[in-house]
């Protein structure tokens, strides 16, 4: 089986400082995509470049404190790919590319996070040109390569997606023209929401993102935000997923997939 899991840290060292390195530990994944990392090269160095045996490849945003991705991994990769190639967004620290190439297959693991738009309206214009140049770089690769994307994709496809669906209509992440962009990622560009091929009718036990105003969390008053897309003869071999909600790393919880081949 290759274990594969996903999780948006909110911050490296506040993740670490809440017990994240001993549950990776226990728990044993292949590979760890994680958003949201929010340090830099320096923060990392001697400190963050292994994480429970796994080796850590990064992609750092420009800006102190903000964004980053990285994918920690127990195989060697055959190459890193840092960013996918964008004037704008690849500054700021969103996607990180491992390739596990043989003679037989071309396969990556992809950690990507997506914008936010819920501080304002000029954030949302820039998660909508983020979405408008991110699905063709995904066409290109899905016909060079099979891949699962692991990420905070900050969208709620569906009504079962979120806890209060009636009243988020209009609010960043469950807008229509962000669900309409996950349907045709679904559809015409053919990616696999993974979670939902194993899960379909799951509502409640779905979520994977509390808002910290509240009791959100106590009242599970959540979103699903964090996904597995992947490419569909690898979306045909995930077998088991698991939400993790025992124990508070982030104000996310990590969704960890098993797939029935081996890297």
């Amino acid at each position: 089986m290759f274990k594969l899991t996903s999780l948006n840290l909110n911050g490296i060292r506040s993740a670490a400082s809440k017990g994240v390195e001993a549950w990776i530990a226990n728990s044993r994944p292949d590979c760890v995509c994680m958003q949201e990392v929010k340090a830099q090269a320096e923060d990392v160095e001697g400190r963050f470049e292994e994480m429970a045996g796994l080796k850590g490849h990064f992609h750092f945003a420009q800006k102190k404190g903000y964004s980053g991705v990285a994918v920690y991994s127990k195989h060697e990769p055959t190459d890193v790919v840092v960013g996918y190639g964008s004037e704008e967004f690849d500054a700021e620290g969103r996607y990180v590319e491992l390739r596990f190439d043989t003679p037989q297959r071309k396969f990556s693991v992809i950690s990507c996070y997506f914008p936010s738009g819920s501080s304002g309206e000029e954030r949302q214009q820039a998660k909508f040109r983020f979405l408008d140049e991110f699905d063709p770089h995904l066409v290109k690769l899905k016909k060079k390569r099979d891949f699962i994307l692991c990420g905070d994709v900050n969208i709620a496809h569906q009504e079962a997606d979120l806890k209060n669906f009636r009243s988020n209509k209009k609010n960043s992440g469950f807008l229509p023209e962000e669900r309409a962009w996950m349907t045709k990622l679904l559809t015409e560009t053919g990616l696999v929401d993974v979670y939902r091929r194993l899960k379909p009718e799951a509502t409640e036990e779905c979520y994977t993102w509390w808002s910290n105003r509240g009791q959100a969390y106590l009242n599970n008053v959540g979103w699903r935000l964090d996904y597995h897309l992947a490419t569909p003869a690898i979306a045909q071999l995930a077998r088991k997923e698991a939400i993790y909600k025992k124990e508070k790393f982030s104000d996310h919880a990590p969704i960890t997939v098993d797939y029935e081949f081996k890297l």
